[in-house]
């Protein structure tokens, strides 16, 4: 809803806004209901964290080596029979892939989300030629996300990386079925219980943004020249608390598991089963008391702000043959700062996460810049317009010292239909709040790791190179889950990023169109660029760090990567860091036409594409550098797709009180990694059955069609605008992304799976 009136004086502005999205289950996408899309039995792609229970470990009275899970139905406490572990006189059985759990269904593909906003704007005269401009925002924004309730994984082989890897489970418990005592130090075992009983993970945030900006701006004449100035002061705040629901206190799962006086000696404390299963009922044997006992709320709390003062001053210093020089003078102070304070719980390291500790942080930086606008040639045979162009600015931070980084830029119009333009130009980024001062956090990636089923691997190179990263050579190690836990967050070393560009652009806009009954408006537009970023701030391709690390033992990619003495991977750093650089180039082109008014309308044509001729990610070695072409391909996790042509077409036809609008977007194929599917043959596209880290799949390229009928209605008072449309007309589906973390496509780049149908009402009073 807008409102705006003005007087001799004054102009305001208002705005409110209200914006509801309801949330899409990842169940109700056939893509998006399994790990693997459309593998509705997704075997090793599910998690060995199962309502069932998995326990892997050893007996220390036969030294048998078990991997169990209990079976269906099984009431009370189970029966362990060590003559015969997992066969017919126990309630256990062997472990296989068919008992893994599908978390794949809790997930959101769209997450429910309400936003409020109200802005308004009021610009008043003080004065002849001084204006005083002001400006205020707010916007709250609530959102909830949701995921399986999360998994138990207890005990060294975890590979957690936090106090669950060190909780031993004693013979006392009250549950233990095994009567001995899993004992961190000594016995190396595993348990992933998934518990159904505890229900979903939900996080929910609410998110205040405030903006208040007070401006003066003007102009004056000095030696019959004209001027333009403005000095704005701005301050904004971002104010972040998500609350997650359905998270565990590691500390008091410890106790709950450990001997039972110590459990029976401390307040509150009852004993956990994490042995039952889901009982004979299906309902669990996970009891409420035992959930709220070890069961937590976490509230993190985060804030941002910014002070900016910016002041500028602009005009034609004295006039060249060819035109007035311009010219434009600027600063600027901002002040940046936040802070996060997480949970208590999780800043002691008790929760099921990595520990994380409160931060924060501010800089201050002073800005100068300088622009001229010099026209060299004009009216002149091959020479219609010649500009040139100069921008430099001087930037010092209160963390990183001074930098200077600088434009040149040339504008040639041969003939007045023809534009040619050139620039180049240096560009300089510091690393924000959050990159420097971000906290540590867990984040369960996607990976497949090369050390895994040992013996199963053909390339004596890997094999060679896991065992000397302390895997076992008998290949009795198996990575348990195809998600591994990685630590990301901010890092205070980091250094600004610089960089180089290049653009050059020509534009046709073809006048002897006036003269044509078919054309009223027609151009042309194309674009190259060439842009290298040194010391990109990015973390490391997870992925692309653990194989470098196994094919090549690289200390650098090597680095923060830890295992287990029965080589699980239990610590895998992967913090911001300056990676070596980003070198990207390619072509923008654009097409408009309109169409004269004729019997039967008018018609717009709007053509616009993307080609990517490289994306080059160097990342550093122990030896140097070394690049990977991105250009074509797709990331996975975390999603992000490289096409090499990106392409949209609208197509406008207006006729009287109607206007019909068609559009097709175009996403070219790119290829993703495929690992660790060899148990289903033909999902990837080009296998290798030779090396299973080379096979690769194609994602078919895409095609999406949207269509919209508008109806315009004149009245006395105003205009009544009334939209149909409907996004993805005819049901394209993304395309399978198998190296997707989350409900089998990437969704940075393709739509949410299904048919969008809107309808718009619209009035503008007059």
């Amino acid at each position: 809803l807008s409102w705006g009136t003005s007087t001799e004086k004054t102009k305001m502005f208002f705005n409110l806004s209200f914006n509801d999205q309801q949330e899409v289950l990842a169940s109700d996408r056939g893509i998006a209901q399994t790990p693997i899309p459309r593998v509705p039995n997704c075997g090793a792609g599910c998690s060995s964290g199962t309502p069932q229970g998995r326990f892997s470990l050893v007996d220390p009275n036969t030294g048998t080596e078990l991997d169990l899970t209990i079976n269906d139905g099984v009431t009370g406490i189970p029966v362990y029979d060590p003559t015969n572990p997992g066969g017919d006189s126990d309630d256990f059985h062997v472990f296989t892939n068919a008992d893994r759990f599908n978390f794949a269904p809790f997930n959101l593909v769209m997450a429910p989300v309400q936003r409020v906003g109200f802005f308004s704007q009021v610009v008043h005269s003080l004065f002849d030629n001084v204006n005083l401009t002001a400006k205020a925002l707010y916007n709250n924004r609530e959102s909830t996300n949701q995921a399986a309730p999360e998994p138990l994984f207890i005990g060294p082989e975890a590979g957690s990386g936090n106090l669950m890897d060190t909780i031993s489970i004693d013979a006392s418990n009250p549950y233990n079925p095994f009567g001995f005592t899993l004992d961190a130090e000594t016995n190396p075992y595993f348990i992933g219980r998934r518990p159904l009983e505890g229900g979903p993970r939900v996080f929910q945030q609410n998110v205040d943004t405030f903006y208040a900006s007070l401006g003066l701006d003007g102009n004056f004449t000095f030696n019959e020249r004209s001027y333009y100035w403005d000095v704005t002061a701005v301050h904004s705040k971002n104010r972040a608390t998500q609350i997650k629901t359905g998270g565990y206190n590691s500390a008091k799962l410890k106790v709950a598991l450990g001997p039972l006086e110590d459990c029976e000696a401390t307040l509150g404390c009852v004993p956990f089963n994490v042995f039952g299963g889901q009982g004979a009922n299906g309902e669990g044997t996970i009891t409420p008391e035992m959930l709220n006992w070890v069961g937590f709320v976490q509230k993190d709390v985060s804030e941002q702000q910014l002070f900016d003062l910016t002041a500028n001053l602009s005009g034609t210093l004295l006039d060249l043959p060819a035109g007035p020089l311009g010219f434009a003078v600027g600063y600027e102070r901002r002040t940046q700062k936040g802070f996060f304070e997480p949970d208590a719980v999780v800043v002691a390291g008790e929760s099921a996460g990595v520990p994380s500790t409160p931060t924060s942080g501010e800089y201050d930086t002073d800005e100068f810049y300088a622009e001229l606008r010099v026209p060299v040639l004009s009216e002149m045979f091959l020479a219609d317009k010649l500009s040139l162009s100069f921008a430099a600015r001087s930037v010092e931070y209160s963390t990183f010292g001074s930098q200077t980084s600088s434009k040149l830029g040339l504008n040639w119009r041969p003939i007045s239909d023809l534009l040619v333009r050139y620039s180049i130009s240096e560009g300089f980024r510091a690393p924000g709040i959050g990159e420097l001062f971000g906290s540590d956090a867990r984040f369960d990636q996607t990976l497949s790791d090369p050390c895994s089923n040992l013996s199963e691997v053909t390339n004596q190179n890997t094999i060679d190179n896991c065992i000397a990263l302390g895997v076992p050579a008998d290949g009795s190690y198996s990575q348990f889950n195809p998600q591994i836990s990685v630590t990301t967050g901010g890092n205070s070393e980091l250094k600004p990023e610089t960089s180089n560009s290049q653009v050059t652009g020509v534009v046709y806009a073809p006048s002897w169109v006036d003269n044509l009954s078919w054309a009223d408006t027609l151009s042309v537009e194309v674009n190259y660029f060439d842009i290298e970023v040194d010391d990109a701030v990015q973390a490391l391709d997870a992925e692309v760090q653990l194989d470098r690390c196994v094919n090549t033992l690289d200390a650098v990619s090597c680095a923060g990567i830890s295992r287990t003495a029965s080589g699980v991977i239990n610590g895998f750093a992967n913090q911001l860091t300056n990676i070596g650089s980003i070198q990207t180039s390619g072509y923008d082109l654009r097409f408009n036409y309109l169409s004269p008014e004729t019997s039967v309308g008018s018609f717009t044509v709007n053509w616009s594409s993307s080609v990517l001729q490289e994306y080059i990610v160097t990342t550093p070695t122990s030896s140097g550098f070394s690049g990977i072409d991105r250009a074509g391909t797709e990331l996975g996790d975390p999603e992000a797709a490289y096409p090499e042509l990106k392409s949209t077409l609208n197509l406008d036809w207006q006729m009287a009180d109607w206007r019909f609008s068609l559009s097709a977007r175009f996403i070219d194929s790119v290829s993703e990694s495929c690992v660790g599917l060899s148990d289903f043959p033909g999902l990837c596209s080009e296998p290798n059955l030779d090396d299973d880290e080379l096979s690769e799949n194609t994602m078919d390229r895409t095609i999406y069609q949207d269509v919209q009928v508008t109806w315009f209605k004149d009245r006395d008072d105003g205009e009544l605008t009334v939209s149909l449309g409907v996004n993805n007309l005819f049901d394209q589906q993304p395309p399978e992304c198998y190296s997707c973390a989350l409900n089998g496509f990437d969704a940075t780049t393709y739509d949410v799976p299904g048919r969008f149908l809107y309808l718009r009402l619209g009035y503008r009073m007059r």
